[in-house]
């Protein structure tokens, strides 16, 4: 499957000041796939190892403080020869800072070697920083991304020409049926591969359960027995805090009086490691908006609504039948949208209680209030209150209707949101 993350790839291949890549992610959104395909589409031959357990590899590298050296070891490890600019050597499921601080040594000198690593706990990165290594997140596919996998490229097209220029989407019923499948199918790369070779949501569910086994055992991780609990507790909780009319995280959801204090740890883990994303309350709107968070009071989103699906334990005729639960899978893909393009999390409540889903600022500073309103509500006195209040540049709601301009807000089709990334 072509991923975005591709182009950048392709960019770090030939860069000058090329150094070792760690591409980190949470479990199960295509890293080590997407990486050994760009290996073998673009270099005479890929070394692959895998680091989980790897006493053997751990010892070789620890052993070694210069590039040839550890380019000779790694050469007679693998039993295969190492060629520059010709060879790609990947290092995958790495926790361990000892692997990481020796291919630092092909980070501080210019040469001719490439090498990507590849981990799943964005904590190890605390324990990787460093100027010898470039750096690369990736999420779940979005939704371009799925239409480009089930051959539907000229659709995006169409939908980034209609927002760039504000205009109706010519097969806006033909795109909103596909976000519908895409909501529960989500981005995670073996789902979507089971939804296009067999067209059985039975099937692509199967694949959430083995995700979230693995998900699982990421969690088992942590050092403290009490925080791999509690933090399957917070994960657990989330599609009840969901199905709330207030969205607001609720410890008393995960049990029955459970405070901030207990569960602190855990939700740090989940959110510094892309499990959940954490949506944080603005206590007033000016720039930067980051400063203004209240942390104490936050939703949370899952990573992916196909996972958000499954944990709700419906079924897609529950789901067509049913505007409360599509509206939850609607704001997560929102809010999902939102980090693939680059933005953090921020919402909006007044004290007369006007809410306001999402408030992001872009790359120039633009503050821009987004309401969803999925469901043909086409006007809200919450935007207007805030529009009164704070006159932003711009002002969003999303929608299932096609694009248009009302009363000086832009309406954005669910479809759209992978095109954020393009506010200014």
């Amino acid at each position: 499957m072509e991923r975005k993350i591709n182009k950048f790839l392709e960019k770090w291949q030939f860069d000058v000041n090329r150094k070792p890549l760690v591409v980190y992610g949470s479990k199960q959104v295509g890293k080590t796939y997407t990486v050994l395909k760009f290996g073998e589409n673009n270099y005479r031959n890929t070394i692959y190892f895998d680091a989980n357990n790897n006493k053997k590899l751990l010892e070789v590298l620890q052993k070694q403080n210069t590039i040839d050296g550890i380019i000779n070891a790694l050469s007679d490890l693998s039993k295969q020869e190492i060629v520059k600019n010709e060879t790609l050597i990947v290092i995958d499921n790495v926790n361990d800072v000892e692997i990481v601080n020796t291919i630092k040594t092909l980070g501080k000198f210019k040469n001719d070697y490439h090498v990507i690593i590849v981990t799943s706990l964005k904590d190890n990165l605390s324990k990787f920083k460093g100027v010898e290594l470039q750096f690369k997140s990736m999420l779940p596919m979005d939704f371009e991304e799925y239409l480009v996998a089930i051959g539907k490229e000229e659709l995006v097209e169409f939908i980034r020409n209609s927002f760039k220029n504000n205009s109706k989407m010519p097969f806006h019923k033909v795109a909103m049926d596909y976000f519908n499948q895409f909501i529960l199918t989500g981005g995670m790369p073996e789902a979507v591969d089971l939804s296009i070779r067999e067209n059985n949501l039975l099937l692509v569910n199967s694949s959430f359960d083995k995700i979230i086994d693995s998900y699982n055992k990421e969690m088992s991780l942590q050092e403290n027995l009490i925080d791999i609990i509690r933090s399957n507790e917070v994960y657990n909780s989330i599609s009840e805090q969901l199905l709330k009319s207030n969205k607001k995280f609720q410890y008393g959801l995960i049990k029955d009086g459970g405070r901030s204090k207990e569960y602190e740890n855990a939700l740090t883990f989940l959110h510094n490691n892309g499990f959940i994303y954490k949506c944080y309350k603005l206590q007033d709107v000016k720039s930067p908006i980051s400063n203004f968070k209240d942390k104490d009071i936050f939703k949370v989103y899952m990573n992916d609504t196909g996972l958000l699906y499954k944990k709700l334990n419906i079924n897609k005729s529950i789901v067509d039948s049913d505007d409360q639960l599509k509206s939850i899978l609607y704001e997560n893909s929102v809010a999902v949208s939102l980090i693939s393009c680059g933005f953090s999390l921020y919402y909006y409540q007044s004290l007369g209680k006007a809410y306001i889903d999402f408030v992001i600022q872009t790359r120039t500073g633009n503050i821009i209030p987004i309401e969803l309103v999925p469901f043909n509500k086409t006007k809200s006195k919450a935007l207007s209150v805030y529009i009164e209040k704070f006159k932003p540049i711009e002002a969003i709601r999303v929608t299932q209707d096609n694009f248009c301009i009302k009363r000086g807000i832009r309406y954005i089709p669910l479809y759209a949101t992978f095109c954020f990334g393009d506010l200014v």
